[in-house]
C-alpha cells in the first residue's frame, strides 16, 4: 500500500474522557535508544533524527504520545525530546500520556515499583518537569503482578483531583485489577500487551473494555513476542499471504488487526525510523477483508 499523504486521520478518531484523538498514535519508547529498548547500556540515538521523527508524526496527523520518564538511555530521555520536538508550544490537540509505576536508576537498572502515594507523587512531578507541563493529560498506573491497586491508584486520583493529572489509567493490568481502579476513579484506557498471536486470552477483556467505552491500547502489537527487542524476521504464510494480498508489510498488517478489533483500540506503534513511523501511520487506512479477519483470527489463536 502507498504511504503518500496518508495521515493518522485515516485510522478514525475514539475520545479519551473529554480528549479526541486519532487511533494511530506513537510510543516514545524507542526514540532514545538505537537497538533494544529499555535495557542498560542502550546506545543513545541520534538526536536530530529522534526530534524529527516526533515532528513528523505530528506533522502526520497523530496526536496521541506515550512516554515514560523511565524511557531512556544514556544520553537521550523519551520526555527531554518530546518537549524539545513539540514544547515550543505543544499543539492544543496533542494528547502525551505518560506512565508511573515503574522505577530505573540513571545507570539503567531496574528497582522497585513506586507504592507509596510519595513515590508516586514524585513520579507525576518528574514527568510534569520533563515535559515542562503544568498536568498531565494522561498517567497510566503501571502494574507488576496481581496484587490490589486501589491504594496506589488513589493516590493518583487525588493528585487528579489537585489538578495535575487530567485523566487516569492502567497498564497491565486484570480484569479484577480494572474493576479495583474503576471502584477509585473513573478510567479511560487500559494499556496491556496484546497483538496478532500475543495474549489471545485477553479477547474477552478487549471486549469488555469496549463496552465499557474504556479505549485499550495495545503494546508490542508489531513486535509481537520479540517485545523491547522489536520485531523479529520470521513471520507465518498465513500473514505474508495478507500482507502480499493489500500491497503492505506484515507490521502494517499486525497494526490494521488490531484497530479492526473496535473503535475503541488505539495503536501505539513506536519507532526512531521515519520510514517506519510513515508506513506505521499509513496502516491506520488498511481496510482488512472478513476473508483476512478470519485468516487473522485463526492466525492469532494458534500462533504468531
Amino acid at each position: 500500500m502507498t504511504t503518500e499523504t496518508i495521515t493518522a486521520a485515516a485510522s478514525g478518531t475514539w475520545t479519551l474522557g473529554d480528549m479526541t484523538v486519532n487511533r494511530i498514535g506513537f510510543g516514545a519508547m524507542r526514540v532514545p535508544q538505537d537497538g533494544p529498548a529499555l535495557q542498560a547500556g542502550s546506545l543513545s540515538s541520534d538526536r536530530a533524527r529522534a526530534i524529527a521523527v516526533l515532528r513528523r508524526a505530528v506533522e502526520l496527523g497523530v496526536n496521541h504520545i506515550d512516554t515514560a520518564a523511565f524511557y531512556f538511555s544514556p544520553l537521550r530521555s523519551a520526555n527531554e525530546l518530546i518537549r524539545s520536538a513539540l514544547g515550543g508550544p505543544y499543539p492544543d490537540d496533542l494528547v502525551i500520556a505518560t506512565k508511573v509505576g515503574p522505577h530505573r536508576a540513571p545507570s539503567g537498572e531496574w528497582s522497585e515499583h513506586a507504592r507509596t502515594p510519595r513515590e508516586l507523587r514524585g513520579q507525576v512531578e518528574e514527568n510534569l518537569r520533563q515535559l515542562g507541563r503544568d498536568h498531565l493529560d494522561l498517567v497510566n498506573l503501571r502494574v507488576n503482578g496481581t496484587d490490589s491497586v486501589s491504594d496506589r491508584f488513589g493516590a493518583l486520583a487525588e493528585l487528579r483531583e489537585a489538578g495535575l493529572i487530567r485523566h487516569l489509567g492502567v497498564s497491565n493490568v486484570t480484569p479484577e485489577q480494572l474493576a479495583e481502579a474503576r471502584a477509585v476513579a473513573p478510567v479511560v484506557c487500559v494499556q496491556n500487551m496484546y497483538g496478532i498471536g500475543v495474549r489471545p486470552e485477553q479477547d474477552r477483556f478487549v471486549r469488555f473494555c469496549g463496552e465499557q467505552g474504556i479505549a485499550f491500547v495495545p503494546f508490542f502489537s508489531i513486535a509481537a513476542s520479540g517485545a523491547e527487542g522489536g520485531a523479529g524476521s520470521a513471520e507465518s504464510e498465513q500473514l505474508l499471504a495478507v500482507a502480499r494480498a493489500h500491497g503492505a508489510s506484515t507490521a502494517q498488517v499486525r497494526l490494521a488487526w488490531t484497530l479492526h478489533r473496535g473503535p475503541h483500540m488505539l495503536a501505539i506503534p513506536g519507532t526512531g525510523n521515519p520510514a517506519h513511523l510513515e508506513a506505521n501511520v499509513a496502516a491506520g487506512a488498511l481496510r482488512l477483508t472478513e476473508e483476512d479477519l478470519a485468516r487473522l483470527d485463526t492466525l492469532h489463536h494458534t500462533g504468531s
